[in-house]
Order: structure tokens, then C-alpha cells, then sequence
């Protein structure tokens, strides 16, 4: 049981997933005889159906900018629940966004940050705020300046020359590299 759930009700099913504004969990309370569904963002509840006949099927709602549901569907006695982002199931959107997005996790003086480049609209976000960034072009490519901790920071945008690769994002604090956060340090 959760708890700071003052009805008593217990997690069903819980998703973890990360976005260009952060980390975000969904948990999913499902009266199995009431029909009682509760969706909770980040611990805040955005979808409470209360009683209801029907046991089975979606619950739709929002994670930031994105549309997000629920599928409830029943298997024999049991209860299966499927989370679908912006129309695709859970694994599908994490890899997509894992091709559409760079993410580097520097520190600065002791302090962790998250910057997180969207690829498709070089949309910028620090900490989970996105920034007013200015970009420039140069000889070899692109570069975004801003700033985190009052520190300058860059991210050039050079090609690879390898139609495969396409084009290569790094980012520059005080002109060092920051590396790429591993698959397992954005999820």
C-alpha cells in the first residue's frame, strides 16, 4: 500500500519514464470491484474516475505536453496494464525519444544538471526548463549558446559526413566536452 494514499488503495501498476523536462513516474490505482481509477503523475493525482460498472478499458490523460493512456484489459481472473505515450506503447516511445533527443548530465561546483537537446525542434532544456537559447552558424556547423550556473555552454552541431550518422550534437562547458549520459543514467 502507498502510504500517502489516504484511501488505502494499492498501486496496480507503476512507469517510469524520462522526457525532455524530466523524469516523471505514473502510478495506477484500479478498484478491481468498484472499478475505481486513479492515475497519479509525479505523485499528483490527474485522473480519479471513482465508482464505475466497466473494469476494463483506457484511461486517458496528459504527462506534460504529452498525451498519455492507460489500458486496462482484463485476462481470465487477472488484470493486465499497458501505458501508451503519444499513441505508442511505453518501449516504443522510450526508443523514439532515445533517436530524437542528446542528453548530457554535467556537474558544475558539486551540483548535477540535465541538458537535453530535442533533435527534431533544438529545443534546449536545463533541469527541466526549457531554455531561450541563441544559435549561429559557423564554418563547420551550428552552435547553441546559453548558460548553466552562470557558466557558458555550447552545443556545436557539426555532420559526420556519414549520411547514417547524420548530424553530431556535443556539448561544451567552458570548452570541455561533457559525454553523453549513458542509457541508464536518462532512464
Amino acid at each position: 500500500m502507498i502510504a500517502n494514499d489516504p484511501e488505502g488503495y494499492d498501486d496496480v501498476a507503476q512507469w517510469d519514464l524520462s522526457l525532455p523536462d524530466g523524469k516523471h513516474t505514473v502510478r495506477f490505482q484500479h478498484g478491481t470491484t468498484s472499478g475505481r481509477r486513479v492515475v497519479l503523475v509525479d505523485g499528483k493525482e490527474v485522473r480519479n474516475t471513482g465508482w464505475q460498472f466497466k473494469l476494463v478499458g483506457k484511461e486517458s490523460f496528459l504527462i506534460g505536453k504529452h498525451r498519455a493512456c492507460v489500458i486496462i484489459e482484463a485476462n481470465g481472473l487477472n488484470y493486465t496494464y499497458i501505458l501508451e505515450v503519444d499513441g505508442k506503447s511505453l518501449k516504443r516511445f522510450v526508443e523514439n525519444r532515445k533517436k530524437a533527443c542528446r542528453t548530457w548530465l554535467p556537474k558544475l561546483n558539486g551540483k548535477p544538471h540535465r541538458v537535453v537537446l530535442e533533435r527534431d525542434s533544438l529545443d534546449v532544456w536545463l533541469d527541466g526548463v526549457k531554455l531561450d537559447v541563441m544559435g549561429e552558424f559557423t564554418d563547420q556547423g551550428t552552435e547553441t549558446h546559453f548558460s548553466i550556473d552562470g557558466q557558458p555552454a555550447v552545443i556545436r552541431a557539426v555532420t559526420s559526413g556519414k549520411r547514417r550518422e547524420g548530424i553530431i550534437h556535443n556539448l561544451f562547458i567552458n570548452d570541455m566536452q561533457i559525454p553523453d549520459a549513458m542509457e541508464d543514467q536518462v532512464q
